[in-house]
């Protein structure tokens, strides 16, 4: 079964006088990238979380965010002087560079500094407790478990989406297939009217001349090799589908391939039925790969 990218989940709890929530969310990325908003204090949770994120998450663009605040009322935050100082000095230096070149900015509000990271801090954070934090990261496994249970479903989804849009190819496939032979009889046709046409009797032509040409022409125009790679492709896509491992960079380059063949089955076409299947071809090939994207 796929599974998607894209998932969210969130959990909240409380101890030793404090209250959180966490949220995990993810979209599509070419490779894993987790990034963490929490308070500075807490830190040492990282290094729990990207472990056991890692183990779970192949691929994807994750972002992790705690917020936790003490059950105090009207003392649950403090301002946290250094980072505050640090960031009222980077906002002057950056005020002082863009008047010197001219550039307008528009000034920073209070409410913007208190959301930098640091600034508002919970008091007497800088020693969490033991329980607290074993309470935190007894979070992280059930967050998780919520997390990918979003993102299995999602994957049902495009495994759904994905195996009708192989079942549409692979029916394309086999009636470009049935249309070899006539078009090899029309394509005969329409070379001797070509020849017809430019000598001006069909009674000048030389048969010998005649079946050599049709046959370098079918040969330049022979789209069997093309048509058995994309039944290849079908097969390897469904083998890869139901591996049950993450699968999402395979597919796409696999997603190339077909769209190869579909081009070439197009170029080399010389029949308005082979030419209608090849564009349909296209368009699904093209939709396929846009669901792709989502897979892990």
């Amino acid at each position: 079964m796929l599974t998607s990218m894209t998932g969210f989940a969130a959990r909240t709890g409380r101890s030793d006088g404090f209250s959180w929530g966490w949220e995990i969310r993810s979209v599509n990325g070419k490779g894993f990238d987790l990034r963490f908003r929490m308070p500075d204090w807490l830190s040492v949770l990282e290094a729990d979380v990207r472990k056991q994120a890692s183990a779970v998450i192949g691929r994807g663009s994750v972002s992790l965010n705690l917020k936790i605040m003490r059950d105090a009322g009207e003392n649950s935050v403090e301002i946290n002087p250094d980072a505050l100082n640090r960031i009222l000095e980077a906002i002057s230096q950056i005020e002082q560079r863009a008047g010197e070149t001219g550039v307008n900015l528009t000034p920073a509000s209070a409410s913007d500094v208190m959301n930098f990271r640091g600034v508002m801090d919970a008091p007497q954070n800088r020693e969490a407790s033991d329980e607290l934090l074993d309470a935190l990261r007894a979070d992280i496994a059930p967050l998780l478990d919520s997390f990918n249970e979003m993102r299995t479903s999602e994957g049902a989804s495009l495994d759904g989406m994905l195996t009708r849009q192989l079942d549409e190819i692979e029916m394309l496939t086999k009636n470009a297939q049935g249309l070899l032979g006539d078009r090899a009889a029309e394509m005969r046709t329409n070379f001797e009217a070509a020849i017809a046409r430019v000598m001006g009797s069909r009674a000048e032509m030389d048969e010998a001349r005649i079946a050599q040409e049709i046959a370098v022409l079918a040969v330049k125009s022979d789209v069997t090799e093309e048509i058995d790679r994309l039944h290849a492709h079908i097969s390897a896509a469904r083998d890869l589908m139901a591996s049950g491992v993450p699968v999402g960079r395979k597919l796409d380059f696999l997603c190339q391939e077909f769209n190869r063949e579909a081009n070439t089955l197009c170029s080399k076409a010389q029949n308005a039925g082979l030419t209608e299947i090849g564009l349909a071809l296209k368009v699904l090939i093209d939709q396929m790969r846009e669901q792709v994207q989502n897979v892990e």
